[in-house]
């Protein structure tokens, strides 16, 4: 059994965005050398997710508007978090929405990903450097 680590780094330039990271984790699978196994891409700041979704017309802008339904931004006054130095209990409550990880298998040296289905890394409160985690086992 090997195993490779990774880290992503981020830089969102405003307070929510979406990066398919499909291709990224593909180059890390492909520095690995490792041909059937898992990979693990999870998301080490705990106001930003990694999930699985497709790029479709108009479905990213659902994720924010659906989002934004259920832990609105503002007013910032409405989380008890928000009391103290930060203004993003929103970001985390989406983030547990959305989630932690994604867990793909690795057939062949690819990523065994579904008909449409990507890679995406969310950032609910950016602005600043964030990173996620690639842990690929295998062999």
């Amino acid at each position: 059994m090997n195993s490779y680590r990774k880290e992503l780094w981020f830089h969102i330039n405003s307070r929510r965005g979406l990066v398919n990271i499909t291709e990224t984790v593909q180059e890390a699978v492909n520095e690995s050398g490792i041909r059937e196994g898992l990979v693990l891409v999870n998301a080490m700041n705990i106001t930003s997710s990694v999930f699985i979704n497709a790029i479709e017309s108009g479905l990213h802008e659902d994720f924010e508007i659906w989002l934004e339904k259920l832990a609105p931004e503002n007013p910032h006054g409405q989380y008890k978090h928000n009391k103290g130095l930060e203004q993003n209990a929103d970001g985390h409550l989406k983030r547990t929405i959305m989630g932690r990880e994604a867990v793909i298998a690795i057939t062949l040296g690819r990523l065994d990903l579904g008909s449409w289905e990507q890679l995406f890394y969310y950032d609910f409160d950016g602005m600043r450097d964030k990173h996620a985690l690639v842990k690929i086992i295998g062999e």
